[in-house]
């Protein structure tokens, strides 16, 4: 054995409180979660009881207030939980990621009084959240959704279908997009509907190439009623609530393309220094050295710039152009660095019985979620060379 196994990631950290959180994250991968990957992946089971112990360690709602349950943590420490959990599981870290996506809504655009009513069970009362907003014929163009919330007296009855929606069938919650007005961005409001309300059905899970513990669904609504205490900011604020969620969530997504990457290089290390061939370690062949090397660079280079903008949002600082460039470069790093885990274990690379191969499966689905890579491209020009002129 090579005394040169992959070490974990020294973490620059603002306080002892966030070091100490860290080794508790690592703790709990180590002891609950990465025993069970590779079997439960390969199973599709979605680990609930894992939630839960990072429900009741404080690790669902690291980034909201401790008013209410959070955690106050900053988003340069949420993000780097985020990467240790995505790096043992993606199913995990992003898991985490949508959950807290979920909650965004609520904690900043809800009442006082919704603050009070809900934030303490979703942040730290063991509840699972989801988020929905894109539709079978809207994604991209998300200010084109369809379903609809019509008023009725104090109520609102929701009907139509949302897609791809990450936990759909098994979350407590939902923080739902639906249009109560005009056409367009202007005419959407968003709510906070009941996973066990009456007429929201769940489809049959999609058949996934990668994340198959991670349930993905249609969602249903069927004239599901839900009171006006529900309806989270006014009526026709919730396209505008829903992209300050993605702006933070794209951070969150970043986090877990380092994290998935990270794990495909120390793979690829451990197996470097260990496999023999021709007398001596394959990692000391040139080419699997510079492989190494540009490898560890695109991760470096990706973590620094999702922590950069995690400190911008961090000290109030507009920060949607840098979270576009940390999901565009960290997802297609990640992309490319597994692709070359799987090619330095070669033939190994390809079977089950290594984790490149579920690695690189996973990484494809993060160059799409929360706005596709060619989405951010879309956005970082808008910053550069304002809107598209028509």
């Amino acid at each position: 054995m090579t005394d040169r196994a992959p070490q974990p990631v020294e973490r620059r950290l603002p306080t002892e409180e966030s070091r100490q959180l860290v080794e508790l994250v690592r703790d709990i991968v180590s002891k609950e979660i990465a025993p069970r990957t590779a079997e439960e992946e390969e199973a599709g089971v979605f680990p609930r009881e894992v939630f839960s112990l990072l429900s009741e360690s404080g690790l669902l709602g690291l980034p909201y207030g401790s008013a209410h349950g959070g955690g106050d943590q900053p988003y340069e420490v949420y993000l780097q939980v985020l990467e240790e959990l995505a790096a043992a599981r993606l199913t995990v870290g992003l898991g985490v990621s949508v959950h807290s996506l979920a909650c965004h809504a609520l904690a900043g655009f809800g009442t006082d009084d919704q603050r009070a009513a809900h934030l303490p069970d979703m942040l730290s009362g063991g509840l699972l959240g989801a988020y929905c907003l894109s539709e079978p014929a809207s994604g991209s163009d998300a200010a084109s959704l369809r379903t609809k919330a019509v008023r009725d007296g104090d109520d609102w009855v929701i009907t139509g279908t949302k897609a791809w929606i990450t936990h759909g069938g098994i979350a407590d919650f939902y923080t739902v997009l639906a249009r109560t007005g005009v056409e367009g961005a202007r005419g959407i409001t968003a709510f906070l509907v009941p996973g066990d309300a009456e007429g929201l059905n769940a489809a049959i899970p999609e058949k996934k190439m990668g994340m198959k513990g991670s349930p993905t669904a249609q969602l249903h609504f069927d004239g599901v009623r839900v009171g006006d205490d529900r309806r989270i900011g006014e009526e026709g604020q919730g396209f505008a609530i829903a992209l300050s969620a993605l702006d933070s969530g794209r951070l969150g997504i970043a986090a877990c393309a380092v994290g998935v990457a990270q794990a495909a290089l120390d793979e690829a290390v451990r197996y470097a220094t260990d496999r023999r061939q021709f007398g001596r370690p394959i990692a000391d062949f040139q080419g699997l050295r510079f492989m190494l090397a540009d490898m560890a660079t695109q991760i470096e280079a990706g973590r620094a710039l999702y922590l950069e903008a995690a400190r911008l949002r961090d000290a109030g600082q507009p920060f949607s152009r840098q979270a576009a460039m940390a999901k565009l470069f960290c997802t297609d790093a990640a992309m490319r660095v597994t692709i070359d885990a799987v090619q330095v274990l070669g033939g190994y690379g390809y079977t089950l019985d290594f984790p490149a191969e579920r690695l690189m499966r996973e990484a494809k689905v993060l160059q799409i979620v929360e706005g596709t890579n060619q989405i951010q491209r879309m956005v970082i020009a808008r910053h550069l060379a304002g809107p598209e002129t028509r």
